[in-house]
């Protein structure tokens, strides 16, 4: 499967990862679907590369922000 279709495959996904296992396995997988896109956005400059990669962007943010956690509330 290419990249891209995996990419747009990943974006599509049901995004509901219970466990912590998980949202660090999709982090992992959202960011190398990242880099790869990158890699042919490098060579091509489609403009369509780019918002896939900001909106792959968005998810993983969102992911990590889920792995951050609340913060403490220090006194």
């Amino acid at each position: 499967m290419d990249i891209i279709e995996k990419a747009l495959e990943f974006e599509n996904r049901k995004h509901k990862f219970v466990t912590t296992s998980d949202r660090i396995l999709a982090s992992r997988e959202v960011k190398s679907l990242i880099l790869g896109v990158n890699e042919i956005y490098k060579e091509s400059k489609d403009s369509n590369l780019m918002d896939l990669m900001k909106r792959l962007t968005v998810i993983k943010q969102k992911i990590e922000k889920r792995l951050k956690g609340r913060p403490l509330n220090a006194a």
